[in-house]
């Protein structure tokens, strides 16, 4: 009954509001009431005419500047107000209504229904209740209304007073987080979680430290993370999204012992002050006890849909039997192997594609002509039910991109789901290895298949299965001695995070002085040489990335510089900003936790 009771409510409510705004006059409102409001009730014009004085009340009219025109509850005794001719305490007040009538119901309507300058000029006037904001948001977001519900909840959290928030405005908040992702809003996206962060009301600062630190660690970006991390720190010293997002850190940089240890202090700690819900305290001792693995089941809990394929993936990935015999050739006078797509392999590949139906981009290192993931509901319990479909190459380095594009961010996920496809392509390498000593190079017969997926997998490994990764990618340099993946840069950066400096400096002395990628190498030899300290070395290579990018010292040294973004088609060229920010989100902390080391470089940046 209070399901029907409600459908009537929100029916009439829309109904009346319609008539409201035809000339914003109670008297007309009243005759509407009269004429048609007994048809939102089976015929009962009481309850309509009871409720038609409350809704005019809080409606905002236009008129008036959306300040509401709010009637006078009548005495007893005195005319009902809404203008039977008999008393209140006989008309009006003798209605029972199911349930109270909420008190933002006009104005979530009245939001959800203006347009253009109207709702901006409504949202500019700032008297808008915060839960007419929010449900009328969350509203217009469910419906796909993007553009609106962005409107709508950026008055919600713009306003400078987080008093008046509701508490269910965490939903929200991360909704308008969300939609500020998918269209791209960058800098409104940092800026709200920096706002929120300085200023916000306790129970949302957690949820943007979370998504702080998550937009660092997705662009690899280590420090800053670090930093927000800190900063939170002082700010929420008791706060258990804390323990989550530092073993989220940890991970990231590497260190799984010590988030472990660190996951423990939290659950120690947090259950001594006895204030968590009892799921909490179950998710921080099931962190303590394995913070890798209960990341992983968390983030498959929150996949809904996908949840059961991804566990029936893992299951498979790592059952695979041991990887066929590919059809692999050499050429003795050219000194070059080559990889041929067989018969088997390309059946194998025709029956995967009517499920999968997305082409890898091949103008483009890691990427696809479409998403993937719009069809995994599909392609995943089809995999699975096929695993003779992973003999294909091609499939395997469909499945990889396809998993790296997901979840090569969280280091979590690389052991269940691409170390065994690691370990698939690593025999397939040593069965090319096995053909002679000679290169595997892109360009030749279906060479790229292997190389690519290689890649994909040495960059989706590269935090939660570093040694894997680095051996992978030195088992890809040694066979496409061309580099023709760039590889070079990515293990020098490794060996560097492990403090395995003699073997940094040696490869970084092995690359290409007119390679892409000269910034890295020679910045990660500077590096190297200054932790053996070798420093007249330093100071002289330290020469030559100023001459090579003036920006790279100056963008290493800044606390806080704004971010450079690579062009629309994602070049960073040589030389530029971009090259410089980009290795310093993914290298700074190697260069700020090396005692002394940005100080070195603070003195001798001229």
């Amino acid at each position: 009954m209070l399901a029907v009771w409600v459908d009537q409510l929100l029916g009439f409510a829309s109904g009346a509001l319609t008539a409201i705004r035809q000339q914003e006059r109670y008297p007309d409102f009243m005759t509407w009431v009269r004429a048609e409001g007994a048809d939102y009730f089976q015929g009962d014009i009481a309850t309509a005419q009871a409720l038609a004085p409350m809704l005019w009340s809080q409606t905002p009219l236009e008129r008036l500047d959306f300040d509401c025109e709010p009637l006078a509850t009548p005495g007893p005794n005195e005319p009902c107000w809404c203008d039977s001719g008999r008393k209140y305490k006989h008309c009006c007040r003798a209605v029972e209504l199911p349930t109270d009538l909420p008190d933002q119901l006009m104005w979530m309507l009245s939001l959800r229904e203006w347009k253009g300058p109207v709702l901006k000029a409504a949202l500019a006037s700032r008297k808008a209740p915060a839960q007419a904001l929010l449900e009328a948001g969350l509203i217009a977001a469910e419906s796909g209304q993007s553009g609106r519900a962005i409107q709508v909840l950026e008055s919600l959290f713009g306003g400078g007073d987080w008093s008046h928030l509701p508490e269910q405005a965490e939903p929200a908040f991360e909704i308008l987080l969300d939609l500020y992702q998918e269209r791209g809003f960058t800098r409104k996206r940092a800026d709200l979680l920096d706002n929120i962060m300085a200023h916000g009301p306790l129970f949302l600062r957690g949820v943007a430290l979370e998504r702080l630190c998550l937009m660092h660690l997705d662009n690899d970006d280590l420090d800053s993370a670090r930093a927000a991390f800190v900063k939170a720190q002082q700010a929420l010293p008791d706060s258990p999204t804390l323990a989550y997002v530092e073993a989220m850190l940890l991970l990231h940089e590497g260190h799984e012992e010590e988030a472990k240890e660190r996951s423990r202090f939290w659950y120690r700690r947090l259950a001594r002050q006895g204030e968590l819900d009892p799921d909490q305290l179950d998710f921080l001792a099931a962190l303590a006890e394995n913070p890798g693995a209960t990341l992983a089941d968390q983030l498959l809990s929150a996949e809904e849909d996908l949840a059961t394929p991804l566990v029936a993936l893992q299951s498979l990935l790592n059952a695979l039997p041991t990887a066929p015999r590919l059809d692999l050739r050499y050429d003795h006078d050219a000194q070059r192997i080559t990889y041929h797509v067989s018969a088997r392999e390309a059946t194998l590949y025709a029956a995967w594609y009517e499920h999968f139906q997305v082409m890898v981009d091949e103008d483009v290192a890691l990427g696809f002509r479409g998403d993937p993931w719009a069809t995994a509901e599909e392609w995943m319990p089809e995999l699975c039910a096929h695993p003779e479909w992973l003999d294909a190459p091609q499939v395997v380095q469909d499945v990889t991109l396809a998993l790296t594009s997901r979840f090569g961010s969280l280091p979590w996920m690389a052991p269940s789901l691409l170390e065994p496809l690691a370990r698939r392509l690593s025999r397939w390498l040593q069965q090319a290895r096995a053909e002679g000593e000679g290169s595997l190079c892109w360009d030749d017969a279906d060479n790229a298949l292997l190389l690519r997926t290689g890649l994909a997998l040495v960059v989706g490994m590269e935090r939660g299965a570093r040694d894997h990764s680095r051996e992978l990618a030195e088992e890809l340099l040694a066979i496409d001695q061309e580099d023709s993946l760039g590889l070079r840069e990515l293990v020098l950066d490794q060996l560097l995070r492990d403090n395995r400096n003699e073997e940094a400096l040696s490869l970084s002395e092995q690359g290409d002085e007119e390679s892409s990628m000269l910034l890295g190498l020679l910045l990660g030899r500077t590096l190297a040489l200054y932790r053996l300290d070798r420093l007249e070395e330093a100071e002289q290579v330290l020469s030559q990335v100023v001459a090579y990018n003036r920006h790279a010292v100056d963008m290493l040294c800044a606390e806080a510089p704004r971010p450079v973004l690579p062009a629309s088609d994602g070049q960073v060229d040589p030389g530029t900003r971009a090259e410089a920010w980009q290795y310093r989100t993914l290298m700074r902390d190697q260069w700020r936790t090396t005692p002394g080391a940005l100080e070195w470089l603070q003195a001798h940046r001229k």
